[in-house]
């Protein structure tokens, strides 16, 4: 399959919020077509770092940043940018899923419709695409009507994958998309991080070393606002070369 994913580099980012710095010198480049986990203990920077991919840190008044993203060669942070269309490229899933008050059909559309698309039929082909490429169109083909806040817990957070696949981004950020799940909603979910890798980039925030195991091709471990090591997810899992590192896989701390 040709490469069809796209690149993130991050070149000497330091992340500030007011006096506080909340990253420092981070240098990760994220490969096309994988999923990247990013772990370490709570407040330790992975979210923050997963928030610059899409630009979610400009909403916090005391955000600053220094360095370069970049996606494909382009700096996100460049005033060239706009930031709607960046979002609309960059898919995010939140740890609780969010679906909006509508039907489960006007949750998938919600994204098209924004971007002015009026064609009803590519809207039901996009919406009837994301459902199965999000595993759930089997379960909700004929109820597309039903409130989306209706369905279990699981079904929502594929629903929320869905509504992200459905304006076709270039990649999907993760923030612990599985913690409020059950195991067997976190096991449809992870086969699908799984598949979506085939078309996508993505990257996710994840507390759960065995996820991050199971899912991820790469792992980056965060640790006090420092990226302290970023390699193969096997080489980080059996032979990781920080002490850090060793500790918090082991369970020593974090």
């Amino acid at each position: 399959m040709s490469q069809t994913g796209h690149k993130i580099q991050s070149k000497n980012v330091d992340v500030f919020y007011g006096d506080k710095k909340a990253l420092s010198n981070i240098n990760l480049d994220i490969t096309p077509n994988s999923v990247t986990a990013l772990i370490g203990p709570s407040g330790c920077g992975k979210s923050t770092y997963l928030r610059l991919l899409n630009r979610m840190n400009d909403y916090i008044d005391t955000f600053s940043m220094t360095g370069e993203v970049l996606i494909d060669g382009q700096d996100i942070y460049s005033s060239k940018i706009e930031v709607e269309e960046l979002r609309t490229n960059i898919g995010m899933v939140f740890q609780k899923p969010n679906p909006f008050p509508k039907s489960i059909f006007e949750n998938v559309a919600y994204g098209l419709k924004i971007q002015g698309v009026k064609d009803k039929k590519l809207i039901a082909n996009r919406v009837e695409t994301a459902l199965k490429q999000s595993a759930l169109w089997d379960e909700v083909k004929d109820d597309l009507k039903k409130p989306a806040l209706s369905l279990s817990g699981g079904q929502q957070q594929r629903l929320c994958i869905a509504r992200a696949l459905a304006v076709d981004p270039k990649i999907i950020l993760m923030d612990e998309p599985t913690s409020a799940l059950d195991p067997i909603s976190t096991a449809k979910i992870e086969e699908l991080i799984f598949e979506l890798k085939q078309k996508y980039t993505i990257v996710i925030v994840t507390h759960n070393m065995q996820q991050a195991g199971r899912v991820s091709d790469y792992t980056a471990f965060f640790y006090m606002g420092e990226l302290i090591e970023f390699d193969e997810t096997t080489n980080i899992f059996t032979h990781p070369k920080e002490e850090r590192t060793q500790n918090y896989i082991t369970g020593r701390f974090g």
